[in-house]
């Protein structure tokens, strides 16, 4: 058995890198593929070794949904239950993962900002480059800070092994059905890839170029966070060097932007009001206030491995660096008019640096197998948010991270496995002296700046995880497991807002999270059922209250509970149909005051149904349903609803997609998102009751478009 993992590895990388490796070993097909787990545990393993909840993209379920739509916001919230509905802008807050902000990562590379959550990790790669996507729910510090509700890991593509050069085409428009004027957009897209004895390559790229997005009722959709007239574009490559049978070197450079550069201003109403906020011209004479709002991402990753450093050990080496600049739209309530400033623009700037070490020794004793994954990792990570006139709302935090690991895994008579691990982690973060912003939401309405003394955060944490899987047979494979993760993210929102003069009594302490699951899979014929509950606990959430005096959401530290369920159940009636239905449930409260936590955590009921059926050769449609479902926890305070805590009405979005293949290299596709125009505010959209958040979800909106493959 331990030459057969030996090999699965070998094997992956092979076909990955090299062709002649993959012909010197078993033949690998897409569904084995699709039973191999590579985020988990940073190896590759079998889903059926994984004590914990997983979620498995493959490249057909994408393919599918980039029919309806290119937002990975909206892929992800269809086909990933935990994870909460798309926001339906370019923005994932409240999208979180279990209650939890997840690490998004590409190819194991953190692209979340955690000291200063931005929310907008979830778009920065175009799902053209995507060969599939992982999900792993629950926290962990498997990667270090920033996973505190799971992870998001995007795997690129791979070369095709069996061309010198092969690759694909596609040119598509998108336009709203309720009103078509000015909502026309493009999409080009192109990829390339082949082997070329020991060399490899993938290089895509990708344009699209959004008209204005309509609502139902043919309104365009408010520009905060919008979509509305905004491009995107995005340049992938990936070259691979295969030096003998064991030992490859591989290059990847990502480069994602995203602008929404409009000439329209926002009518602006509000949750309480029951008035939707929409968008208009300008009027003649005037322009949308601010530069362009949209994320602005650099990365470039280096992998070394060796499948045979000694006998029975790999070692991969990753080393990676990112330079992210998100920035945000114009608001007023960044201004200070003792000083000259209406308002103002922030943007996050973020720049990484890091190397991760891991090995992996295997060993077989009779009926046990044994695992080992260990390793250390680095990064350094300078953050920070100011304004884009010049002021300074968060100073630069320059955090310097060194942690170990150990993770074993036991396979004892092949169906009963045991994981077990253990991080250790070292923090320092360094803030040099800072005056924080004085802010005016109204004239008379302004926070007190205050002089903060700089210094160095130290943070120790030693996390640990076990859990255990059952395989006792495919009708019946429980799993219980214990994960806890360290967390320091959005330590920027706390400087920002200091009430202290010295740094060291702002209450920055790490967050310990502490999660619990059991669940389990079974198969019956031609019926696969997931199922998990869990339950995560923190001494040290961080939520908002309003501060009427000042005008600003000042942060609460409070010890948090979160608890909820999921189920899936996937049904093959036959190789032309399945069906895929999800339901998924989370609560959350701050337990200190027995008190509920708003829609940036918790998300309400969430349900979809996909279908996928072929009626002819050459000819597949897919249907998808999504469900939300109400959440009314909150009353209101002096006739208003405040902050992230408006009350959820339930609503229904059907989409639609269909594509016909004329021969081998052309295919015709069409997608609809919103069928039935669902007139409906989406669920942020009705529990942010924030100025200008309360937009309406998109109306009827046709995607169509031809793919050539050579």
């Amino acid at each position: 058995m331990i030459k057969t993992r030996l090999s699965l590895l070998a094997l992956l990388i092979a076909h990955n890198v090299n062709a002649e490796s993959l012909q010197k070993n078993e033949a690998i097909d897409e569904n084995n593929m699709e039973r191999i787990v590579v985020t988990g545990s940073r190896i590759v393993e079998s889903i059926d070794e994984v004590p914990a909840s997983i979620t498995i993209i493959n490249r057909q379920q994408i393919e599918a949904q980039l029919k309806v739509s290119t937002e990975l916001q909206t892929l992800l919230a269809t086909l990933v239950p935990g994870l909460a509905p798309s926001t339906g802008t370019s923005s994932n807050s409240s999208q979180t993962l279990r209650g939890r902000s997840p690490l998004v990562m590409i190819d194991g590379v953190p692209q979340s900002t955690p000291l200063r959550n931005g929310a907008l990790g979830i778009r920065t790669i175009d799902a053209n480059a995507l060969e599939r996507i992982e999900v792993i729910k629950g926290a962990t510090s498997i990667y270090g800070n920033g996973a505190a509700g799971g992870i998001i890991n995007y795997i690129t593509k791979k070369a095709n092994s069996d061309s010198k050069l092969s690759g694909k085409i596609s040119v598509a428009s998108r336009f709203s059905a309720v009103k078509t004027g000015d909502s026309v957009g493009q999409r080009v897209e192109g990829m390339i890839n082949g082997q070329l004895d020991k060399f490899s390559y993938v290089a895509s790229a990708s344009y699209e170029d959004n008209g204005v997005q309509r609502d139902a009722e043919g309104d365009v959709i408010g520009l905060k966070y919008g979509l509305s007239e905004a491009s995107m574009q995005n340049y992938f490559t990936k070259l691979g060097y295969q030096f003998n049978d064991d030992i490859s070197l591989q290059f990847v450079y990502n480069y994602y932007e995203s602008k929404q550069d409009s000439n329209l201003v926002d009518v602006v109403g509000s949750v309480n009001s029951g008035v939707k906020t929409y968008a208009i011209e300008a009027p003649s004479g005037t322009s949308a206030y601010g530069e362009p709002q949209g994320p602005n991402n650099h990365n470039m990753m280096l992998k070394y491995t060796d499948v045979a450093l000694f006998e029975n050990t790999q070692l991969v080496i990753d080393a990676y660096a990112q330079e992210v600049e998100n920035i945000f739209f114009y608001s007023p309530t960044l201004a200070n008019l003792d000083e000259g400033y209406t308002g103002g623009q922030s943007l996050i700037k973020s720049d990484k640096e890091g190397l991760r070490v891991t090995l992996n020794s295997q060993f077989d004793w009779d009926n046990v197998e044994a695992t080992f994954i260990y390793g250390i990792d680095t990064l350094n990570d300078v953050t920070s948010q100011p304004l884009v006139d010049g002021r300074v709302w968060v100073p630069e935090m320059d955090m310097e991270n060194l942690a170990g690991f150990l993770q074993s895994k036991w396979v004892v008579q092949d169906n009963f496995i045991i994981k077990a691990g253990i991080r250790r982690e070292k923090i320092d973060l360094a803030v040099s002296d800072y005056r924080t912003l004085k802010l005016c939401k109204k004239v008379a309405v302004c926070s007190i700046p205050i002089d903060v003394t700089g210094d160095t955060l130290n943070y120790r944490a030693t996390t640990y995880n076990f859990g255990i899987r059952y395989n006792v047979a495919d009708y019946f494979q429980p799993f219980a497991s214990y994960s806890q993760g360290s967390d320091i993210s959005d330590i920027g929102r706390l400087l920002r807002t200091s009430t202290v003069t010295d740094i060291a009594l702002i209450q920055t302490e790490a967050s310990i999270i502490d999660n619990y699951e059991i669940g389990f899979t079974s198969e019956i014929d031609k019926l696969r059922l997931e199922f998990s509950a869990y339950r995560s606990t923190s001494e040290l959430g961080t939520t908002n209250k309003y501060d009427p005096a000042t005008g600003v959401y000042m942060p609460v530290r409070a010890p948090q509970e979160i608890y909820g369920y999921e189920a899936v159940a996937f049904y093959n009636f036959s190789k032309e149909i399945d069906i895929t239905a999800t339901y998924a449930w989370v609560e959350g409260k701050n337990t200190e005051n027995d008190t509920y936590l708003g829609a940036k955590q918790i998300s309400a009921p969430k349900a979809t149904i996909n279908i996928n059926w072929q009626p002819i050769d050459n000819t597949n449609l897919a249907l998808s349903y999504l469900y939300v479902g109400d959440r009314k926890k909150f009353d209101p305070v002096d006739g208003k609803y405040v902050g992230d805590k408006g009350p959820i009405d339930s609503y229904h979005v059907f989409n639609m997609s269909g594509n016909y293949s004329f021969n081998q290299d052309w295919t015709a596709f069409i997608g609809i998102e919103n069928l039935f125009n669902q007139d409906y505010y989406p669920a942020k959209s009705q529990a942010y009751t924030y100025s200008g958040y309360n937009v309406k979800g998109l109306g009827t909106t046709v995607n169509m478009g031809v793919d050539y493959q050579f």
